[in-house]
């Protein structure tokens, strides 16, 4: 049988006792794993491993010994409880093995686990799952998570009080970051929350997301926007002290400067804008940018893009030019142009 949408992420949370097999397939191996992860943690527990409940193979070892997949279904293991046989790297080359595997499936024996990557409406594997009675077949693309799955990863990280705000940022989240990565995350803010009875914030997702630029130079960033000239250059001598270079800092320039831009031109506000940025803006840092962006206004932004543009060309020529001098000087000029008329 098939499982799409909200029955699949059901489903891989609390699986259904007695079912004979599932097939986990798509073209992301990683989103992949995490499901299949999700479900034999399900299926056999924490410890299942531990315990030897769970067998491993992959389709290469079904194919050199076709009787291993029989062998693990009816095994009996020395510690009680339900089992798993798990069967990666799958393909239609073992579809006739699992076939005869399931054919003497009987209640008691292990649950069947096979993933594989991306197969065709045509596959024999994918359809002998798809027309089998008491077996699954899941297909997981690389869409972005849908809101019950975000809520099933809160859920389990023990995050329940999430208000309309803090879950929009949660979501455009989860579609800046891989499947791992957001899990992680999410797993994160369940331990920063530990003890904490107060709903989710926003600051609370900016606390725990991932790092997005190297904070002395995105402090510097903030100080050439809100147009404290006379900071500039400690600032710059901070910046080369942390090593970077003056391209590299021009770069992250052009990218905050491009993230106000697109802020202050969204039809919905700038805190809209800054949320629909990849990677979106979280917390206080998008308060503040969102402030910068109402300060500076979309046209003044145009200016400072090519202010910075020219700049960045001009540090990639082949000619001998004060780099720093030069960065410091336009610096300065998109500092002045900050300042409130």
């Amino acid at each position: 049988m098939k499982l799409s949408g909200r029955d699949a992420v059901r489903y891989f949370g609390k699986p259904e006792a007695g079912r004979t097999g599932l097939l986990i397939y798509g073209p992301d191996s990683m989103r992949v794993a995490l499901r299949r992860q999700e479900v034999i943690k399900a299926l056999i527990g924490e410890k299942g491993d531990e315990e030897m409940r769970l067998s491993r193979m992959s389709g290469a070892d079904l194919r050199k010994d076709p009787a291993l997949l029989s062998d693990g279904l009816k095994a009996q293991g020395f510690f009680p409880g339900p089992r798993v046989v798990f069967v990666e790297e799958a393909a239609d080359g073992i579809t006739k093995i699992v076939q005869g595997a399931l054919a003497d499936w009987q209640t008691g024996d292990a649950t069947l686990v096979v993933t594989a990557g991306q197969l065709a409406a045509r596959s024999s594997l994918r359809k002998f799952f798809e027309g089998h009675p008491n077996g699954y077949a899941v297909a997981v693309y690389s869409d972005p998570p849908s809101r019950e799955e975000i809520e099933a990863v809160l859920a389990k990280a023990g995050l329940h009080q999430i208000d309309a705000d803090t879950m929009g940022d949660l979501t455009a989240l989860s579609r800046s970051l891989d499947p791992g990565d957001f899990a992680q995350t999410i797993e994160k803010l369940g331990l920063y929350k530990l003890g904490d009875d107060s709903p989710v914030s926003s600051t609370d997702v900016a606390a725990c997301a991932p790092a997005t630029s190297e904070a002395v130079l995105d402090d510097a960033l903030h100080l050439i926007a809100e147009a404290r000239v006379g900071e500039i250059g400690p600032v710059m001598r901070k910046l080369e002290g942390q090593g970077l270079n003056p391209t590299s800092i021009c770069i992250g320039a052009t990218r905050h400067f491009r993230a106000l831009h697109l802020a202050a031109a969204h039809p919905k506000g700038p805190e809209a804008g800054l949320s629909a940025c990849r990677p979106p803006v979280f917390g206080p840092r998008r308060d503040r940018m969102a402030r910068q962006a109402r300060a500076l206004g979309m046209y003044r932004l145009e200016n400072v893009l090519g202010i910075l543009t020219d700049t960045d060309l001009n540090l990639r020529s082949s000619r001998p030019i004060p780099a720093r001098a030069m960065l410091e000087r336009a610096f300065i000029r998109i500092a002045m142009l900050a300042r409130p008329r």
